[in-house]
């Protein structure tokens, strides 16, 4: 066993006995009086471990120094795949997280996630240098206007920003009422009341090239409507008028399609040819041709013909290029 499982099996030989004699202990773990000795150290200097070696019935037992206090218990060792990924992921969006009002909240979280690392069997460096996250497509954002977005959002403000929208290159002024700031594929979103639209929008934060805070009351858009307007569609574009796209990918693609999450309403089942077919709603085209297209000649768009027509120009376009 290695020196987590160790750990756990210290502490369970010890939780409601009187003592355990060191040759028990030496005999159930299969190691040396060295490396118990190592182990022991490790509990009681790192992991505050209250063991204590009891003279009169010579072997180790839980010192509780206080009769009131919990029993002890070892932090968050043992991590599964899914747990380190989590961890990590977290640690990584920690250090990627613009300087803002949010760093108060966020430091102390930062911390408790180092020590939990700290705490493996593996220091966070080496665990960091073998287990890697690969961020592509992520778009800077201005440090001093996501703290004033942020502030935004928490302090339930209204602001006024000059927004640049890339398909007609061009930066118009609008009022809105922040709801809620989005972190994804590696990007800031903010999803906002656009008083100029009475409507709501989904804001690329980047692409915020000026943010005030107004000294108004931003207008609160209940969960319910933001998950309607926002939360019906496919990624990060929103609308509430969906269509469903109905995809067949070839059987050596759906072994990998078939595992992966596509939108939260999805369904999909193979047919008898193998083919996998998978359905989901979507209100915005565009990012959903992107993922379509990483597919190639392994997915085919069966409907709606308006999404194939879609598809199928893109693909002109691109073969006119070559």
């Amino acid at each position: 066993m290695d020196r987590t499982e160790r750990f756990y099996r210290i502490c369970q030989l010890l939780e409601g006995r009187r003592a355990v004699s060191r040759q028990e202990l030496l005999d159930d773990l299969g190691i040396s009086p060295a490396t118990f000795k190592r182990d022991l150290e490790y509990l009681r200097d790192r992991l505050h471990a209250p063991i204590a070696w009891d003279r009169r019935a010579r072997g180790y037992r839980f010192e509780a120094s206080n009769p009131d206090a919990p029993p002890f218990s070892l932090p968050g060792l043992w991590f599964s795949a899914s747990e380190v990924h989590a961890l990590l992921t977290m640690h990584h969006l920690l250090d990627k997280l613009q300087p803002g009002l949010l760093s108060p909240h966020i430091e102390p979280l930062r911390v408790r996630i180092q020590t939990l690392l700290d705490q493996g069997d593996h220091s966070p460096e080496e665990v960091q240098k073998r287990i890697r996250l690969l961020n592509l497509g992520s778009r800077p954002v201005e440090p001093r206007f996501f703290e004033i977005i942020s502030s935004a959002v928490l302090s339930r403000r209204r602001l006024k920003i000059r927004y640049y929208v890339r398909q007609r290159d061009q930066q118009s002024s609008r009022l809105i009422s922040p709801q809620r700031l989005v972190h994804y594929r590696e990007n800031w979103y903010l999803d906002g009341w656009c008083h100029e639209r009475a409507a709501l929008r989904c804001f690329a934060v980047e692409s915020i090239r000026h943010a005030e805070l107004v000294d108004k009351r931003a207008k609160t858009v209940s969960e319910r409507t933001l998950k309607k307007a926002l939360g019906a569609g496919y990624g990060i574009f929103s609308g509430e008028k969906t269509h469903t796209a109905k995809l067949r990918f070839t059987p050596e693609r759906a072994r990998w399609v078939s595992s992966e999450a596509w939108h939260s309403r999805q369904q999909g089942h193979y047919d008898s040819e193998g083919y996998y077919l998978l359905e989901f709603p979507y209100a915005d085209q565009r990012e959903l041709i992107m993922d379509i297209l990483r597919h190639g000649p392994h997915v085919e768009v069966v409907s709606p013909a308006s999404l194939r027509r879609a598809v199928q120009q893109q693909l002109e376009e691109t073969l006119a290029h070559y």
